[in-house]
């Protein structure tokens, strides 16, 4: 597992996007997805919707998977 970010491909609203991120933060993601049996490109599109101006759509995703697993603990 590299800790190094690497693009991966997204489709949002019809539009293909791309994000980097780390190998352990884009499989939590997937898992995530998985678990709420929702496509990953549809649970992108909501954290897309929902950050903030100025966040980048990478930095929205960490959050959101950094909440998710802080939430699962609490």
């Amino acid at each position: 597992m590299s800790g190094r970010p690497r693009k991966h491909s997204l489709t949002l609203k019809g539009h293909r996007t791309s994000v980097s991120l780390e190998d352990a933060f884009w499989m939590a993601f997937r898992d995530i997805a998985r678990d709420e049996g929702r496509p990953i490109n549809d649970l992108a599109a909501e954290i897309d919707a929902g950050r903030e101006v100025g966040t980048g759509l990478a930095s929205a995703i960490r959050v959101f998977v950094l909440q998710r697993i802080t939430d699962r603990r609490s």
